[in-house]
């Protein structure tokens, strides 16, 4: 069973994250046993007794360069395996991938209509040229997840920077 899902998040006005929405089943006939369930943390690098840590809090207010940590939680409610799961995330306009935020991943640069690895896309620059895109340009990030056995779960996370 081939199944798509698309999870969408959003971010608020430049200053608060709203939250991360429901997940919606894309190009999908029949209902799909697998269950998602998204969130949005901020990330901040705290330094005790000179020593660093990452702390994760909500994210109440966000501000330019703060750093987030979205996650997809999935999970196999039903009897059989579930094959070649493919989750979507829109990036909301307000973040931008982080450098590191692609490795691994399949990304898209024209709001979800063709995908590759962020080393193989190109977008048009500001005097019309194509030039190598960036972490700034990518609008969605997928993860293709081979199997997920009945009862098995996992999840999925990226990297974002608040513009």
């Amino acid at each position: 069973m081939k199944i798509s899902i698309l999870v969408k998040s959003f971010v608020g006005a430049a200053a608060m994250i709203a939250a991360v929405g429901p997940a919606l089943a894309a190009a999908q006939s029949t209902p799909s046993p697998v269950t998602l369930k998204g969130d949005v943390m901020l990330e901040k690098t705290v330094t005790e007794n000179g020593v660093s840590k990452i702390e994760l809090s909500e994210p109440k207010v966000v501000i330019p360069g703060d750093r987030l940590l979205f996650t997809t939680r999935y999970r196999n409610e039903g009897a059989q395996a579930v094959t070649n799961f493919v989750v979507t995330n829109p990036l909301p306009s307000a973040v931008a991938l982080t450098a590191d935020g692609a490795q691994g991943t399949e990304v898209s640069v024209d709001g979800g209509k063709s995908w590759g690895q962020l080393g193989s896309l190109k977008v048009a620059g500001a005097q019309g040229a194509e030039r190598a895109a960036t972490p700034a340009d990518v609008t969605h990030i997928r993860w293709t997840i081979p199997a997920i056995a009945p009862g098995a779960s996992g999840e999925v996370q990226y990297h974002g920077i608040v513009r």
